[in-house]
């Protein structure tokens, strides 16, 4: 490849006629060099193509999975590129590099509009906070709303998630404690967004319901000034990895696969990506290990969860990757699911009023869990709707009785009769319509 000053150079001595032979030797090039350039085919700062470009074998997969979904990410793709059959060997970055100067990903001018603000980097000492915010997702392989609530350490940036099945208060209790349980302790403080289960709506007031939570684990509450989501920006750009790199690829088909899967991601793939510091780089586990977590108290907070249930024909009760018992009388009906968080037992309501308890069973263990009054009760059930009766004789010879053919005869006789015409009434209408 020649300068563009040596270009300027062979283009002059051209005009200036000069041979090719001449111009080479006077720039020190090759003649078919010198040929191609003033011939135009080739252009300064363009190399020139040596081999077949590996990328043009998955060029047209990569542009299909992107007409499909704009949105995913070029780490996906790229893990997908390499796993298929004609494989995809270079780099991420010279993977990255196609995308942009083929321009293959289609342009998105809603999630665009936001680029370009001015941000800076906050300052996170190691084991100062933890950031809290959910993930809502409508549409699920099981067809029921998640709600996932993800905590984030703010300075190695691990984080957790746990998934649940509202939004309410007590439902945010259990999935902290879960969360925190997942990342080996708690932060100094934990800042939130303005979450009405949190804070008091409208004001910088943490609720007086959640003050004794926030007091069990020993922390402050921050919440974040209105219209500044940045402020925690490590939740958000964590809850935008997961739902992105994990939750659109995630092959799940209930809460508790669901949440299998994602701990399991977390700990393969989120926790090894790379962080740069003044201090080297290393991954999100060992900056996450060199952190002064606060340990958790020794019980989780004593709040009560509470969820609806149906029950079903064989009276058992099915939640959170578990089927429990109830007296058979209640089939059909609903039933409240009560469980003190911390415990190690769950109670079955109906009618406002406690009809079965059971030790509560690993969630995602698919367990059947029955009582033995239970089952001795579905069973007497079962067995009385049967009946000792003989059964009817099916080869018998009946043809239809004289009593059924005669009123067989007597539709026939009514069918067939004449309609009686009155001519009387015809003449009384003509002459009517004559007066």
């Amino acid at each position: 490849m020649i300068t563009q000053g040596e270009d300027v150079e062979i283009h002059a001595l051209k005009n200036q006629g000069w041979s090719i032979s001449a111009i080479a030797r006077h720039v020190g090039r090759d003649r078919k060099t010198v040929r191609a350039y003033l011939n135009g085919d080739r252009q300064v700062g363009v190399r020139e193509k040596q081999a077949e470009d590996p990328f043009d074998v998955v060029e047209p997969y990569v542009r299909q999975r992107l007409v499909e979904d704009p949105h995913v990410r070029a780490t996906v793709l790229f893990a997908e590129v390499r796993a298929l059959p004609p494989g995809y060997e270079r780099a991420y970055p010279t993977f990255t590099r196609q995308l942009r100067n083929r321009g293959l990903r289609p342009h998105c001018e809603a999630c665009s509009s936001s680029n370009g603000r001015a941000h800076v980097e906050i300052e996170h000492p190691p084991g100062a906070e933890v950031q809290w915010d959910w993930l809502e997702l409508p549409a699920t392989p099981w067809g029921a709303k998640a709600f996932v609530l993800v905590g984030a350490l703010s300075h190695s940036s691990k984080f957790r998630a746990r998934f649940c099945e509202s939004m309410d208060q007590a439902h945010l209790v259990v999935g902290i404690h879960g969360v925190l349980e997942r990342l080996g302790g708690t932060g100094r403080r934990w800042r939130v967004d303005r979450m009405a289960t949190v804070i008091v709506p409208g004001t910088d007031r943490v609720q007086a319901s959640f003050a004794p939570v926030a007091k069990h684990y020993g922390v402050g509450v921050d919440p974040c000034p209105p219209r500044h989501g940045n402020r925690k920006g490590v939740v958000e750009k964590a809850i935008d990895y997961l739902t992105q790199s994990w939750w659109r690829t995630a092959r799940v088909g209930s809460p508790a696969e669901a949440q299998a899967s994602l701990d399991r991601w977390c700990a393969e793939v989120a926790d090894h990506r790379l962080r740069h510091g003044d201090h080297g780089t290393v991954t999100v586990a060992e900056a996450a290990a060199a952190e002064p977590l606060m340990a958790l108290p020794a019980v989780a907070f004593p709040v009560t969860v509470t969820v609806e249930r149906s029950v079903a024909a064989n009276a058992l009760v099915s939640v959170w990757g578990n089927r429990y018992s109830v007296p058979p009388g209640l089939i059909g009906a609903i039933v409240e699911v009560r469980h003190r968080n911390g415990t190690d037992t769950i109670d079955l309501v109906a009618s406002g009023r406690v009809v079965a308890t059971h030790r509560l069973a690993p969630a995602g263990a698919h367990r059947t869990v029955r009582l033995p009054e239970h089952t001795a009760a579905l069973v007497n059930v079962v067995l009385g709707a049967f009946s000792t009766a003989k059964p009817c004789a099916r080869k018998l010879n009946r043809p239809p009785s004289p009593a059924a053919l005669a009123i067989a005869a007597q539709l026939g006789a009514e069918a067939a009769a004449e309609p009686v015409v009155d001519l009387d009434i015809y003449r009384r209408l003509v002459e009517e319509g004559s007066a």
